[in-house]
């Protein structure tokens, strides 16, 4: 290790950003926005890959505003979701309508991920205190006296090794994060039963934006990610996809056509799907000298209620005002090259942990009712069971706990704005 940073070439910055997600991104933006020497570091040499988060809830949309974005982003290929639709049974229901909210934030968008981040590291790489480095892979942090100074990465592209010194070390690669695994912190993972299959669709493949499909065989959902996609999830039991795939692509197709069968003509292979691990996590904690962890390097979402874009969003939002203050503060002896202390930090995960901790509940509560269903559906009658599900989506969007669980994933469990006032003029 010794001789690995002897060879390195050593930089320093005030913020070193890691993984090119969401919330990576939209912190990387806000910071060079905010004046901040920021370096994003991506281990991928392009965007282009699978990227399993479609959905940005009505608060994103606002948030994208407030970052003088979101023209830009419905410029790009998208869907607009107002009123999501389910059917149970053969009847259709809307158990949630965005068009309630205030405008004009008052629909959800689906799309592709890969566009939306290439167009905030675009328009963050307008400012002179924004530097992207794709194909860069962090290997370990640099700690000095117990704080965190730095990482160090293998840039594939300059073929180089180098170590990056900086102030503040943000994590926000992904559930399965190196920052917080060399942070020795530990994930907190839940345990679920349930696993999320995906596939692709032509977009011609879906009627409207966002559908949800329930009969005795399985929950369907379905989605258009504008012009010329769509996507598809079907909700297995844990661990029995390679059953599946053992079993062929008929008896899948079959199984989905069960279902829907207008959907099911779309599928031809298993190389259009691609397996959702549903670990929901907690991490320990999110703040160390010199260290922030967000989006889902510090917790992990579940699939329901469509969650991870948005939290790791607000993460951000919340984070650039947070640093920006920290960087602010100064103490007696301070050179303006200190690690940032944990103290000046904790605001961050003050505000966030019992935020994302709401969500992850309301969650977890309607994963249970997944669940069951997914393990307990098949073995119920029809004549039993078609008139419980409707039921519940005739009775549930009108009670005031189920208005209130949607309205809290729309519009986050408390509010959340863009520090536009530490914006400096580019």
């Amino acid at each position: 290790m010794a001789d690995q940073r002897a060879s390195a070439t050593t930089r320093e910055t005030t913020v070193v950003v890691v993984g090119a997600g969401p919330g990576g991104c939209v912190m990387s933006y806000l910071l060079a926005r905010s004046g901040v020497d920021t370096v994003l570091l991506e281990r991928h040499a392009d965007l282009d890959r699978e990227f399993r988060g479609y959905f940005f809830q009505p608060l994103a949309v606002k948030l994208f505003a407030e970052m003088d974005v979101l023209d830009d982003i419905l410029a790009l290929d998208h869907d607009e979701v107002r009123r999501p639709e389910v059917t149970a049974f053969g009847r259709s229901y809307h158990a949630v309508d965005f068009s309630e909210l205030p405008k004009p934030y008052d629909y959800g968008l689906l799309m592709e991920q890969p566009p939306l981040l290439r167009l905030l590291i675009d328009r963050a790489d307008e400012l002179s205190t924004f530097e992207f480095r794709p194909a860069t892979s962090v290997t370990d942090i640099v700690r000095e006296g117990g704080r965190v100074v730095g990482v160090r990465a293998n840039d594939r592209e300059r073929d180089e090794d180098l170590e990056l010194r900086s102030r503040l070390v943000v994590g926000a690669d992904g559930r399965f994060s190196t920052v917080r695994k060399a942070a020795d912190l530990d994930p907190g993972l839940f345990d679920s039963d349930i696993e999320l299959l995906w596939f692709k669709l032509p977009a011609d493949a879906v009627r409207s934006a966002a559908q949800g499909r329930i009969e005795r065989d399985g929950i369907l959902l379905y989605f258009g990610l504008g012009e010329e996609d769509a996507q598809a999830g079907w909700f297995i039991e844990k661990g029995t996809y390679p059953d599946i795939r053992q079993r062929g692509i008929e008896r899948f197709r079959r199984e989905i056509a069960a279902v829907d069968p207008a959907i099911a003509r779309h599928l031809e292979s298993f190389d259009q799907c691609s397996l959702l691990h549903i670990e929901p996590g907690l991490t320990e904690r999110w703040v160390d000298d010199g260290l922030l962890l967000l989006g889902d390097a510090a917790h992990v979402a579940s699939p329901v209620g469509g969650q991870g874009n948005g939290l790791a969003i607000q993460d951000a939002v919340v984070a650039q005002g947070t640093i920006t203050t920290a960087l602010e503060m100064g103490d007696a002896g301070d050179t303006g090259d200190e690690p940032i202390p944990a103290e000046r930090l904790r605001r961050f995960e003050s505000v966030r942990r019992p935020a994302v901790e709401e969500v992850l509940r309301l969650q977890r509560r309607g994963e249970r009712v997944v669940t069951w269903y997914v393990q307990n559906g098949e073995s119920v009658p029809e004549w039993a069971v078609a008139p419980l599900v409707r039921g519940l989506f005739t009775v549930a969007p009108k009670l005031p706990s189920v208005r209130r669980t949607w309205r809290t994933f729309a519009l986050g469990p408390t509010p959340v704005s863009v520090d536009t006032a530490a914006f400096e003029e580019s």
